[in-house]
Formats: C-alpha cells, sequence, structure tokens
C-alpha cells in the first residue's frame, strides 16, 4: 500500500517545490504535474507530487491521518 501526504506548496524552484505540513517542509519534483502554483496541495509520495488536491481534500486527509496516529501512541 502507498500513501500519499497531502502537503501545501509554499516555494518552486525549477522542477522542485518546498512543500510544508504541520511544520515539517520537504522537497518533492513536480514533473509529474501540470499548472502547480504556489499555495495549492498536493499529495507527496517518495519525493514526487503525484496529484494536486483540493485544499478540503487535503484537511479532511490531514483531520484522518491524524486521528490514525494517535490512536497508535495510545
Amino acid at each position: 500500500m502507498c500513501l500519499g501526504i497531502p502537503m501545501r506548496i509554499i516555494e518552486i524552484r525549477d522542477n522542485k517545490a518546498i512543500c510544508e505540513q504541520s511544520g515539517t517542509s520537504i522537497e518533492a519534483y513536480i514533473d509529474m504535474l501540470d499548472d502547480v502554483k504556489v499555495g495549492d496541495f498536493v499529495l507527496i509520495h517518495a519525493g514526487f507530487a503525484i496529484k494536486k488536491i483540493s485544499e478540503d481534500d487535503a484537511s479532511e486527509t490531514i483531520k484522518l491521518l491524524n486521528e490514525i496516529f494517535s490512536k497508535d501512541e495510545r
């Protein structure tokens, strides 16, 4: 199973984007996507932005991931 993490693009440099979520930032390749810009939400998997998603979808996914991970800590 693969897991894509929703992150917001905060900077674009050539074919890479700096993406942020919950205080963590990473650099990801954006070659697979057309028309991404700063402020967009994307799913990140293995260092690549694989899909552009809406802010609502990103928020819902983050909420569900937080619920899953908080259960693991109990």
